[in-house]
């Protein structure tokens, strides 16, 4: 029995395009994550390994679709191949059965070393460019998410006892950020 064609699509922002990574592939269903590649704590992928059976395919555009750093990755083509799920990378033009030679091996490593570096080293100019705009004056960090008043009001209701989770959930924001504003008014 021939099993489905499933895509996985991961893009990093809700306003990337995620056509085009599998454009003209022919899978009867798709997977699509909107968030980072850090790790694998993604919804979608999470969907996708439990929906996918023995004798099915898995088809990414790119290693770095499916994991950013080379551990996942290649925990993540084992776990799939072990299942008998063959898992398939079209611009790599490398395809994973559990049945896979040493040099399929190598390229698997090599690859997802590939982009773990690519990631590091977007991370490393990132924190670059904050640092060079920090010198210049022109890097102030977030906006912050209260007015002058909430931050008021804030105060008076951690004066006044209440609970901090119900006034963070009342205003929108999270704990830590209660506390950010707790922190810098001391």
């Amino acid at each position: 029995m021939k099993g489905q064609r499933i895509g996985y699509v991961r893009v990093s922002t809700f306003d990337q395009n995620v056509d085009r990574q599998l454009e003209g592939q022919s899978l009867d269903r798709t997977f699509t994550d909107k968030a980072s590649g850090k790790d694998v704590n993604r919804p979608q992928l999470e969907a996708l390994l439990t929906f996918a059976r023995e004798g099915d395919t898995v088809v990414v555009h790119s290693m770095d679709r499916l994991a950013r750093n080379l551990d996942d990755l290649r925990k993540l083509v084992q776990g799939l191949t072990k299942r008998g799920i063959r898992i398939e990378f079209e611009k790599e033009s490398l395809s994973f059965s559990g049945e896979d030679s040493p040099m399929a091996n190598l390229m698997l490593s090599v690859m997802g070393a590939f982009a773990e570096f690519e990631r590091a080293l977007i991370r490393e100019r990132q924190r670059e460019g904050i640092a060079i705009a920090r010198q210049r004056g022109a890097y102030r960090g977030r906006k912050r998410s209260l007015s002058d008043e909430m931050i008021a009001d804030l105060h008076r209701r951690v004066a006044a006892g209440e609970r901090k989770a119900t006034i963070a959930r009342d205003m929108g924001i999270s704990r830590e950020t209660l506390y950010q504003y707790l922190r810098a008014a001391a």
